[in-house]
């Protein structure tokens, strides 16, 4: 069996390795990261203080005043974290830079090759620390979320266990203090607690980014896998007339190339989720990586990760020469290509970067439209399907139906029913297309409404010739505040649909 886990490569404390690394401070005294006044990475040695991620920068340092503290820098992250992640790559060929700090790569080639996870990791570890001095961990698991946490924990999680690993995790693993928050005064303090949560209930209940939530917790993937490749002409190559050395000419060169590709992608009413990264030296040295997004990169997402790229790239010691051709492809996208331009009129592209965002949240089947379709009963009218595909009916709507219904109910339902006359007995539909008795009461989800007026039986009576025929009947019920579809079928009522 193919193994779908992913192994991660997870350096602790990066930020703070990348600070000392760049200044020469030394290893043993208390180090924190601040991002404006929030600490946001810290020394083994300042946490020995007390020192924690999110603590106030005075705070922290009234508690420890022998706290050295240096600026948040990405750029300063991803430069000395670029041999890293090549020393990975040595030994695990198509690594993705998830951010710095931590790489990622599908499991089965290193696992395969080193005949066992454990194996693998084992020689992973000591290769990085063998190339470059850093001490990392390694964890493996059936999603990115999920190998991130082993790595935390240094764990190998076998295959089909992954949402086993993550049940007893706390939800405050989960990269979203406000959902966080919510779900500790509900009572759900754990991932699987959480993931017990059904997931048409927390999409209703606390919206679509914490339906990725909670596909995180379930151990599944970000988002569903969407295997159409790019078209190769999205790609953007820019060459230099001058090679590029510097850092300010590589940030530059970067804005421009980002914001190409982000035209052309968005022409196309696509997203970039993968993004491949090639260079090319003026001594031919060919440079390539791979960096994953959790969500759709913005022009300014797309920037960054080529200045850090190119910034990791030209501080290398063994680069020989500058870059001079540089080329961005979009390894994996959201497609996003129906979009019913007319009914934001100006706003277009606000509407499809907003789309864009809900369906790189919740994934290609996480948006869907709907499109007008042949059919008599309510829910064969419209079907719905995923925004980005070709919207064209399955069946012409225009042909003849006999029996169709001249008007759709509001709202859909498939539940149960009761329909009961003055007696309390169930009215039943009789082979002439008559109703056994009056109907008196009607129960849906435990609510009994008294029942006004009613229309029909109408007969629903579809594939007569073949051995498994579609036989049932539809009425219309009135109660004293709603209009019901029903529709009976083997011997029992089911709603329907709510008429407004």
């Amino acid at each position: 069996m193919k193994d779908t886990r992913l192994l991660a490569v997870w350096c602790p404390d990066w930020p703070v390795i990348a600070a000392c690394t760049a200044t020469g401070t030394a290893p043993h005294v208390p180090v924190a990261v601040v991002d404006g006044n929030e600490v946001v990475s810290t020394s083994a040695v300042a946490r020995g203080e007390g020192i924690r991620r999110a603590m106030r920068r005075r705070a922290a340092e009234a508690m420890c005043p022998e706290l050295i503290t240096f600026e948040h820098d990405p750029q300063r992250d991803a430069r000395f974290f670029e041999p890293v992640a090549e020393a990975v790559e040595e030994l695990a060929p198509g690594i993705e830079v998830v951010q710095p700090g931590l790489v990622a790569v599908p499991a089965q080639g290193p696992v395969g090759y080193f005949q066992s996870a454990e194996r693998a990791a084992e020689r992973i570890v000591d290769h990085i620390a063998t190339r470059t001095g850093t001490e990392a961990q390694v964890g493996v698991a059936g999603s990115l979320f999920a190998a991130t946490k082993a790595a935390h924990r240094n764990v190998i999680v076998p295959p089909d266990r992954t949402a086993e690993f993550l049940r007893p995790l706390g939800v405050h693993e989960l990269d979203a203090p406000e959902l966080v928050d919510l779900l500790r005064r509900l009572g759900l303090k754990t991932l699987g607690a959480f993931a017990d949560v059904p997931e048409n209930a927390v999409a209703s209940r606390f919206g679509g980014p914490a339906t990725r939530q909670h596909r995180l917790a379930r151990g599944l993937p970000e988002r569903p896998l969407d295997k159409r490749r790019p078209a190769p002409e999205l790609a953007v190559t820019e060459t230099f007339d001058e090679p590029v050395e510097r850092i300010d000419s590589a940030a530059f060169a970067a804005k421009i190339l980002s914001e190409r590709l982000h035209e052309n992608l968005t022409a196309r009413s696509l997203a970039c989720t993968r993004l491949g990264i090639h260079a090319r030296t003026e001594n031919g040295e060919e440079l390539h990586r791979v960096w994953r997004a959790a969500e759709p990169l913005t022009p300014r997402g797309i920037a960054d990760r080529v200045r850090w790229q190119l910034d990791g790239w030209l501080t290398r010691e063994r680069l020989t020469s500058g870059i001079r051709t540089l080329t961005l492809e979009p390894v994996e996208v959201v497609d996003g290509t129906a979009l019913q331009l007319g009914l934001w009129g100006h706003d277009d592209e606000r509407a499809v970067r907003a789309l864009l965002h809900v369906q790189g949240l919740l994934g290609p089947d996480g948006v869907l439209t709907g499109v007008i379709d042949g059919g008599r009963g309510p829910k064969e009218q419209v079907r719905l399907v995923p925004w980005g595909d070709e919207r064209v009916p399955s069946r012409n709507p225009d042909h003849p139906w006999p029996g169709r219904l001249t008007r759709a109910p509001a709202t859909l339902a498939d539940d149960p029913a009761e329909l009961t006359d003055e007696a309390g007995g169930e009215v039943g539909v009789t082979g002439r297309l008559e109703l056994t008795a009056r109907p008196k009461e009607l129960t849906v989800k435990g609510k009994t409404r008294e029942v006004t007026a009613w229309a029909g039986p109408w007969p629903v009576d579809e594939r007569w010739w073949a051995p498994d025929p579609h036989r049932a009947a539809r009425i219309q019920v009135q109660t004293n505040d709603q209009a019901f579809l029903l529709i009976r079928r083997d011997q029992r009522w089911f709603l329907e649909g709510v008429y407004d």
